[in-house]
Formats: C-alpha cells, sequence, structure tokens
C-alpha cells in the first residue's frame, strides 16, 4: 500500500485538529460540476467537505455530442439537442439543490466543432449555464488533478480517453508535469476503417506524444469509460473476487490477455455479463486497441484504474492547499465518524489506548490503524446480528480515495472482527484472498484489539488503563488504574484474552500501585 504525500508535521499528527469545521473548507460543502464530452454529459455534485469526495448527485446522458465530428467537421445534431435537453435539466435541479451556479466544462467535441460557439452560446441562452471550453492541456491537466486527488502519491501517467481525444500528464510529487492532447479518441478512430492502418495511425500517434515524457518504470493511471469497462472485463475473465473500479490494479500481461480475450467474445454477451450500456460497449475495441499500443509505447510496471477524473480534478481545483495536503483516507474517515459515530472523538482516543500494541508499525499500516479506529462505531445502527457484515460491505466498497484494494480487505475485516471473533463461513471469504495470511491475522489483531478497547471504557480509556507489549517475551500486560478495576469485569476479560490469543502472546493483568 503506497504512503501518501505528507503534509507539514503539525497537520499530520495522527489526529490533528479536523479540517471540516474551517471556514474555508466549509465553503465547499457543496460543489456542482458537469463535464460535457464528446461522448457523455454529466452532473456531480459533491457534499461534504472531507479530503475524499462524495457523491451527493450523479447523473450522466450519453448524449453522443462528437458523434461523426472528424467527418462533418460539425457537433452530432441529435447529440446536441440531447446534450441541451441534460444541460437544461441539470440547471434546474442545480437550482434545487442550491448549489447553482455550475461549473460547467466543455471538452474535445464542442472546442473542435465549428458550431462549437453556436451550441456554447445556444445552452447559455436556454439554460443560463456559461460552458468553460478547455483546451486539450488544460483537460489533461484537470484530469490529472481528479487523479491527485484520490492518489496525493501517484507517480506516473495519467491518460484520459474521451470520445475524440486521449490527454496524457505526468504527475509526480503532488504536480501536474507535461502533458499532451492526442486525436486517439474513439470517434476519430472510427474514421479509419482498416485495421492495420488504424493501428499504425496508433502507434505514430503515441510514440510523437510520448517524447519528452520519462514512461521508464512508472505507472500508467487510466482515467475515463471506455478504460473503466475494459478494467471490469478484466477483473470478469479473472473472477476477480472485488468489482470497485477504483485504485483497480493491473499488470501489462494481464491487459494484453483481457484485450484478446474481448475481441473473441460476443460484446453482446460481454454487455450483458457487465452492466455496460451499449453506446459504451460500441467504442470498446477501439479503447482495446488505443490501450495494447500504449502498453507497448510507455512499457509501465502497473496499470491502474482511477475513477477520479476531470469533474474531481475541478473539486481539487477549488480545494485550499491545506485541505489536498491531507490524506483523503483519513480525512473520510473522519467525516464519517464526526456525522454516524455515537460518540464522535472516541476514535482518537481508541487509537490512543491501543497504540502500544503497534510500535514500529509502517506508515502504510498506520494510517490504516488510524482508519479503522475512527471507522470502528461508524455502523452501530445495523441490527447487531449484521453489524460485522455492514462494517465489511462499508470499508471494501465505500468511496474512499487512497486506498488501494488488499487495502479495503484488511480494512474491512479488521472492522468485521470489531464485532464478531471469528470469520469462518463468512460470505466475503472470496475477497479474503487478496491478502496474505499475514496481512489477515493483523488485522484479526486490530479488530480485536478494537473490540475490547471500545467496550473496556466507552468514554476514557486512559483513566482505565493502560496496555503494554513486550514482542520479545510475547506477553501483552494490561495495567488497570482504580477505577478500570471496577471496568475489567468478565466480558472486558473475554475480550482481553481474544486479543492475546490473536497476538500469540501471554496474559498479564496488573494494578496500578496506588498513591500514599
Amino acid at each position: 500500500m503506497d504512503t501518501p504525500v505528507t503534509a507539514a508535521p503539525e497537520e499530520f499528527e495522527p489526529f490533528g485538529r479536523p479540517l471540516f469545521d474551517d471556514p474555508s473548507v466549509r465553503a465547499l460543502s457543496r460543489v456542482g460540476v458537469v463535464d460535457v464530452g464528446s461522448n457523455s454529459v454529466r452532473m456531480v455534485v459533491f457534499d461534504g467537505a472531507a479530503r475524499s469526495p462524495a457523491y451527493f448527485y450523479n447523473e450522466k446522458v450519453m448524449a453522443g455530442l462528437g458523434k461523426g465530428l472528424a467527418e462533418t467537421g460539425r457537433l452530432n445534431p441529435q447529440g446536441r439537442v440531447r446534450a441541451l435537453a441534460a444541460l437544461r435539466r441539470f440547471a434546474l435541479l442545480a437550482e434545487g439543490m442550491g448549489v447553482a451556479p455550475l461549473t460547467v466544462v466543455a471538452t474535445a467535441a464542442v472546442r473542435e466543432a465549428e458550431d462549437g460557439p453556436e451550441f456554447c452560446d445556444q445552452v447559455q441562452r436556454e439554460t443560463g449555464l456559461r460552458l468553460w471550453v478547455i483546451d486539450g492541456n488544460e483537460e489533461a491537466r484537470l484530469s490529472a488533478q481528479g487523479v491527485l486527488l484520490g492518489w496525493p502519491e501517484a507517480d506516473g501517467i495519467v491518460c484520459d480517453i474521451g470520445g475524440n481525444s486521449m490527454e496524457l500528464a505526468r504527475v509526480s510529487k503532488g504536480k501536474v508535469g507535461k502533458r499532451v492532447s492526442t486525436p486517439l479518441g474513439p470517434f476519430r478512430l472510427q474514421q479509419i476503417p482498416d485495421p492495420e492502418a488504424r493501428r499504425s495511425h496508433i502507434l505514430s500517434v503515441l510514440k510523437k506524444a510520448s517524447e519528452g515524457f520519462d514512461p521508464s518504470g512508472s505507472r500508467i493511471y487510466l482515467v475515463g469509460g471506455s478504460w473503466r469497462v475494459i478494467a471490469r472485463l478484466d477483473m470478469e475473465r479473472r473472477g476477480y473476487p472485488l468489482t470497485v473500479l477504483h485504485e483497480y490494479r493491473m499488470e501489462p500481461n494481464s491487459v494484453q490477455e483481457t484485450i484478446e480475450w474481448i475481441g473473441r467474445n460476443d460484446p453482446e454477451v460481454l454487455r450483458a455479463r457487465t452492466g455496460t450500456g451499449s453506446e459504451r460497449m460500441i467504442l470498446v475495441p477501439l479503447a482495446c486497441e488505443v490501450l495494447a499500443e500504449l502498453v507497448r509505447v510507455f512499457k509501465p510496471r502497473e496499470i491502474d484504474v482511477s475513477s477520479y477524473g476531470i469533474r474531481e480534478g475541478l473539486l481539487y481545483e477549488q480545494m485550499p492547499e491545506k485541505l489536498r495536503a491531507r490524506d483523503p483516507l483519513i480525512e473520510a474517515a473522519r467525516m464519517a465518524e464526526a456525522t454516524q459515530a455515537r460518540m464522535p472523538g472516541f476514535g482518537k482516543k481508541l487509537y490512543t489506548f491501543l497504540s502500544p500494541i503497534f510500535k514500529g508499525v509502517s506508515d502504510d499500516k498506520l494510517r490504516l490503524i488510524k482508519a479503522a479506529c475512527l471507522l470502528h462505531d461508524t455502523t452501530w445502527r445495523a441490527h447487531p446480528d449484521y453489524r460485522a457484515e455492514v462494517c465489511f460491505d462499508n470499508a471494501t466498497r465505500a468511496n474512499l480515495g487512497g486506498l488501494d484494494h488488499p487495502g479495503r480487505v484488511l480494512l474491512g475485516l479488521a472492522l468485521l472482527h470489531r464485532y464478531k471473533n471469528s470469520r469462518a463461513g463468512s460470505r466475503f471469504e472470496a475477497l479474503f484472498r487478496l491478502l496474505s495470511e499475514d496481512q489477515m491475522r493483523e488485522a484479526e489483531v486490530l479488530g480485536k484489539a478494537m473490540r475490547f478497547g471500545a467496550m473496556f471504557s466507552v468514554a476514557e480509556p486512559d483513566t482505565a488503563g493502560s496496555l503494554r507489549w513486550s514482542p520479545k517475551k510475547r506477553v501483552l500486560e494490561l495495567v488497570l488504574t482504580e477505577r478500570g478495576q471496577g471496568l475489567y469485569g468478565e466480558v472486558a476479560q473475554a475480550r482481553f484474552n481474544a486479543l492475546a490469543q490473536a497476538m500469540r502472546a501471554k496474559v498479564l493483568v496488573t494494578m496500578v500501585a496506588p498513591k500514599d
């Protein structure tokens, strides 16, 4: 699991002051953006000031504005009608939600069509929305910022494919570097019917676009609907158990195998298996051709899928720098605790109480421990018989940034053990194979530590006792205060013993010496 770019020490204390009460951050409590692309028109309203975006509203229309643009030089007539109707609706929705005015960006189709300015005027006249028509470099920058929203530590090349163009941008150390726009969108490639001529064209464009990039050993971050469909089909081919696309990771060989597998199968069958729309599925074979050459030219060691793109880049654009610098996972967990836990603020106390057990762990593991402590009580409203399952589902399927798939499962398994001693017979067993045996044991220890600590003293654990861990002697000691002696009842003893057993440790319970 990757370690995010860290902020200044005072901003990245394990539980530094939450930012979502800051006025400059609260200004982002509702942000509405619209992306008018060559294939789709989508409105997203982000809710909450957490560093990891929450989708309050999300609606897409596959208008196909750029269909036929390469041939006619004009926007698709039916696409114009559908896009205008969608924008009219979005303006009214935004007004009803109190998020007007919307930030509306238009990309390749509108900027390249000869009737693009006329369409912008019509939109403003009939809906009141002003379209911000951005060039290819700006489109690449915003898409790359969307990736940085989810991956503060991203280091590689962002590749955003739309209907009429494909943008590339270098990201590293929280910054966007070199960027370039290419005419490799599927709508454009439809104008080259001969497969060999098309492949030669794709290869030529990519070789020229790669000049000045340093692709050696880099990751490629895929942004765009066509890429996401290919990734979903890769999951289908592999029988991958977690169908969350964000931060799904593929190796070059696996990508090539999936591209060949897609080519051998009936698109309608694949579409039905994955729930892909027909308008999107039509473009997938051409996107596969681009991806195959992209991997050959840039030779990445890993291909990562990002669900964040230009719309999230617009949100990132409006964030104050101090919020950008925060860990998206921790900030999302803080927001969840503040709005869903029985006792907001207890997560920090629980983390402090348990921290002696986890001395010396890596930063990657430490941030998962922090997140787990913040999230440990956010599903308390669920039926007691199902809390463990709801916890696991929330961690593995929630919209969380800065969390890879093994990290999701480890966090989910820890939260499952917060409410349940055993994972045997769980319906989530297929997902456990994303973890090693050591990782599963780490999750169990963390979960059972929270299971004990959360109920030992529901208000101030440090006033009841403290933990000491001697890894060489494998002794787990609980030092009880006078108050703690009254709290250390049968259930607390059983949970403490279960924790020690998970740690393969001996139990030692001592008392604080009374003061004279």
